[in-house]
């Protein structure tokens, strides 16, 4: 190392120097000293690089002091932000699931805010069970006799099964051994309950004997699981639910329906693909059915267990529950999703993934329209080229995985710069935008945009792609 370097290097401040200087010494009196003081070092060490790699100038200390400051501004940016979803994807697990609506948000973080009787039962003065906020409308939702709320859909078949089947053995056909989002294989639920997995029949192929020969004294459970993510067609065969209650009423072996996504209402009534009822579950005789609260349901995550009294009863004494239990805000969210559904009329007014699944083809037309012509008023550089092409849209989370639905896109290039450029720089304005890539352009997709959120949408995307070095602009762009 030669003499000019290390005399640079020896010119960097030491880290209490550095803390010293009013600025600092104000931010670590406003929080806390150790995190002012990582990022103090972490910005004498980034220098210390900066000289090493060729650097000729050192520092002095109102540029270390301003980049502690912005480690500090970096470091409390939120976490979680709102986010514009033009993916196309209603319920997209990336982007939260089910949007939530502001009232239904505002009445249940009034109500539990502060205290609230979450375990107190307030005709008695005496200790209640959370477990019971919830039960007289899921069960009437569901024609249930019981019910019991856990913090998502997997646990609600984790929960059942170690209930159920704890050490003993939980059939399951082979063609249901689905995989879900983030790589979590439902084998590997089973086995993590206790479970002894018992795969029958083929991939494509499952009979009612197939069950009947691998039950005996050791089965605890037959797992009966819809999949929701992905279909086999062609030559195929599945067991009916009410088949396999039947058979398992036989045998006196405890029948679990896991849907994954779950509803209460049939689609059919809004001219939407059907999807399996939670209360035909019930009704067929499953003792147990599984779903969740963030999908097409539209509640916040959650998962739902309903069924006969005496298995919910085991599951709700499961020392598991303890771990798996929801906290106030998730019941007092549920219950005002659930409460949209004794309404079912007016369901769509207030259920905004069920009302975009129903709309008209040319709804989505209308916003794509909208959405331009704002952009249009707002004005883009010549080297933009924006067009409204048709686009199919998915509900996403695993449910209707074959069903496309009818929309419309905005199709945005930047000569000179590729998609993935342009689709970053989106994701990183506030809010972010998410759109997806297709042919050398990024598409964004208004059927999971709220109305109110295209005239924000058009200020980002404008501002953004005015941000770029564009030389050149004309008053509308290139607005097709």
């Amino acid at each position: 190392m030669d003499a000019v370097l290390q005399s640079r290097l020896k010119a960097l401040p030491q880290v209490n120097a550095l803390l010293e200087t009013p600025p600092l010494r104000d931010l670590a009196a406003a929080w806390s000293h150790e995190l002012i003081k990582r990022f103090a070092r972490d910005a004498i060490e980034e220098s210390r690089q900066d000289l090493l790699a060729g650097a000729e100038a050192v520092p002095d200390m109102e540029i270390l002091i301003r980049r502690v400051q912005i480690r500090l501004e970096a470091f409390l940016e939120p976490r979680l932000q709102r986010v514009i979803n033009a993916t196309g994807i209603l319920l997209h697990t990336g982007l939260g699931r089910a949007p939530l609506l502001d009232e239904a948000f505002r009445r249940a973080f009034e109500r539990v805010r502060g205290a609230c009787n979450l375990e107190l039962d307030l005709a008695t003065g005496q200790r209640g069970d959370r477990q019971d906020t919830l039960g007289d409308l899921l069960e009437f939702l569901t024609g249930a006799e019981s019910s019991a709320v856990v913090n998502n859909n997997a646990a609600a078949v984790l929960l059942a099964l170690n209930t159920l089947a704890n050490r003993r053995e939980a059939i399951v056909s082979r063609g249901q051994l689905i995989e879900i989002g983030g790589s979590f294989r439902l084998p590997e639920v089973m086995r993590k309950s206790g479970a002894r997995l018992v795969e029958v029949g083929t991939t494509n192929r499952t009979y009612l004997q197939d069950y009947e020969a691998a039950l005996s004294p050791k089965t605890g459970a037959v797992l009966l699981a819809h999949t929701s993510n992905y279909r086999v067609k062609g030559f195929v065969h599945e067991v009916e639910i009410g088949e396999l209650a039947g058979l398992c009423r036989r045998y006196n072996v405890p029948l679990i329906h896991d849907l994954g996504g779950g509803v209460l209402l049939d689609l059919a009534r809004w001219g939407l693909p059907p999807e399996p009822l939670a209360s035909a579950g019930v009704v067929a005789g499953a003792d147990v059915v599984t779903f969740s609260g963030d999908k097409i349901l539209g509640g916040p995550q959650a998962g739902i267990l309903v069924g006969r009294r005496e298995t919910l009863a085991k599951v709700r004494k499961n020392p598991l529950m303890r771990a798996l239990r929801p906290d106030k805000f998730t019941l007092a969210l549920l219950e005002e999703t659930l409460k949209l559904y004794l309404a079912p009329e007016r369901l769509l007014e207030h259920h905004p993934v069920l009302a975009r699944l129903a709309e008209s083809p040319e709804a989505a037309q209308s916003r794509a329209q909208a959405l331009r012509d704002r952009l249009d008023t707002l004005g883009l550089p010549e080297e933009v080229t924006v067009e409204i092409v048709p686009a199919k849209a998915q509900l996403g989370s695993g449910a209707l995985p074959l069903e496309e639905f009818p929309s419309a896109a905005l199709r945005v290039s930047v000569r000179g710069m590729p998609a993935a450029v342009l689709a970053q720089g989106l994701r990183r304005e506030n809010p972010p935008v998410v759109g997806y890539l297709q042919r050398e352009a990024l598409l964004l997709d208004l059927k999971a945009v709220p109305d109110e959120e295209i005239a924000l949408l058009a200020e980002i995307l404008a501002g953004a792609l005015k941000k770029k070095n564009f030389t050149t602009s004309v008053p509308s762009g290139k607005v097709k």
